[in-house]
């Protein structure tokens, strides 16, 4: 098998322009400060972890091992409850938040599900592929979810089971709702039934090495977590974690003899690249490196942060957040950039790989180019 002459020449345009691209963009969280060199002689094999991860299967071109080592992991510092877990490496936080999701309608088919309305856009997407009743809640100003509105909302319908979506770094300024909070709105309500999923699809990678530690994981209340793999531990392939209690996912599960395993996952194949990419950046790193990671990312934000306001740009970011808010940039600012832009806002997502001379950079793009202010 070869590529033609003509073929080949546009992939390696393609390359050139990916090299670039990858240089410039600040607006996303994806990290990209990433090695995997070790990793490339398994690209020459069909890796797919079909099936449940913590089963054996017929099939044994897998990672499977890899994965329950990365599974394991993530248990341990998102607090999970002793031998009542279970989970899998996913394609990324949105499959993460439809099986947290999933499962909260097969455990309270009528609940009613609380989001508030910065809510990542693929939520309201998964509701509809579930058919999950849904009211959206009001945000603060901040981006995090206004407790007097859902404590007002949820008093209405004290009668319904509530599955609560909360946010742990939203979209646009990694707002992160408050667990204990939700939790004690919930008991003081003497809800018996409920539910509660954390999306942490951008801060489930750090939350667990930041001082303060933010309420978000099973200790705090969660029945299930979704992370993206590929934002704060960075892969060339974007994947994610999804954790449950087992308790919930043996009621859902169900045996398939050909493959000679369980199905509960989402898709039946799965990628089997990920999991070794997951398992090489926590083996290669180490609590202490990922931990260092995260302090870095953040001295950085606030580095940002500090340096727009010095230039007049009037800059914000949430407690302990690497994302840094500013007001709308110029069309051109935003293209050169790569940077996410919505509701007259703009923003600057501090990844460990994101440089102060970038952020200068950045500075000088925008103090360059100033937005026309409409009449």
């Amino acid at each position: 098998m070869a590529l033609s002459a003509p073929d080949k020449k546009r992939l390696q345009e393609f390359l050139d322009a990916t090299r670039e691209n990858t240089e410039s963009f600040l607006g996303y969280p994806v990290s990209k400060d990433f090695a995997f060199e070790d990793l490339m002689e398994f690209l020459k094999y069909p890796l797919n972890n079909l099936g449940d991860p913590f089963s054996d299967s017929t099939w044994r071109v897998d990672s499977r091992a890899f994965e329950r080592e990365v599974i394991t992991f993530f248990a341990e510092h998102l607090r999970a409850p002793a031998n009542d877990w279970w989970g899998y490496v996913t394609n990324g936080g949105t499959e993460g938040n439809l099986y947290g999701l999933y499962l909260a309608r097969e455990l309270l088919p009528k609940g009613i599900v609380y989001y508030s309305q910065d809510t990542h856009y693929s939520v309201a997407k998964n509701l509809h592929f579930l058919g999950m009743r849904h009211i959206m809640i009001r945000s603060q100003a901040n981006g995090e979810i206004d407790y007097d509105d859902l404590r007002e909302t949820l008093r209405a319908r004290r009668d319904i089971p509530p599955i609560i979506f909360a946010n742990i770094g939203t979209t646009m300024t990694e707002a992160k709702d408050d667990l204990k909070k939700i939790k004690g709105i919930l008991d003081e309500m003497a809800f018996s039934q409920r539910y509660i999923h954390s999306d942490a699809a951008l801060c489930g990678g750090m939350a667990p090495f930041m001082e303060p530690r933010p309420a978000f994981d099973f200790a705090d209340g969660a029945d299930s977590i979704s992370i993206s793999g590929h934002k704060s531990f960075g892969s060339p392939i974007p994947c994610g974690i999804v954790l449950a209690r087992k308790c919930n996912v043996d009621r859902i599960a169900r045996s398939i003899s050909y493959i000679g395993n369980l199905d509960t996952t989402i898709t039946g194949s799965r990628n089997g690249f990920t999991p070794l990419v997951l398992w090489h950046t926590i083996k290669s790193l180490g609590v202490d490196g990922l931990k260092a990671r995260i302090d870095h990312a953040l001295d950085n934000a606030g580095y940002a942060e500090t340096a727009m306001r010095h230039a007049g740009i009037e800059a914000w970011r949430n407690p302990g957040a690497i994302t840094v808010v500013f007001p709308q940039v110029a069309e051109c600012v935003k293209q050169k950039w790569q940077l996410a832009t919505a509701n007259g806002q703009s923003h600057v997502i501090c990844m460990p790989n994101v440089t102060r001379a970038q952020v200068d950079a950045l500075i000088e793009d925008i103090l360059a180019n100033p937005v026309e202010s409409k009449q």
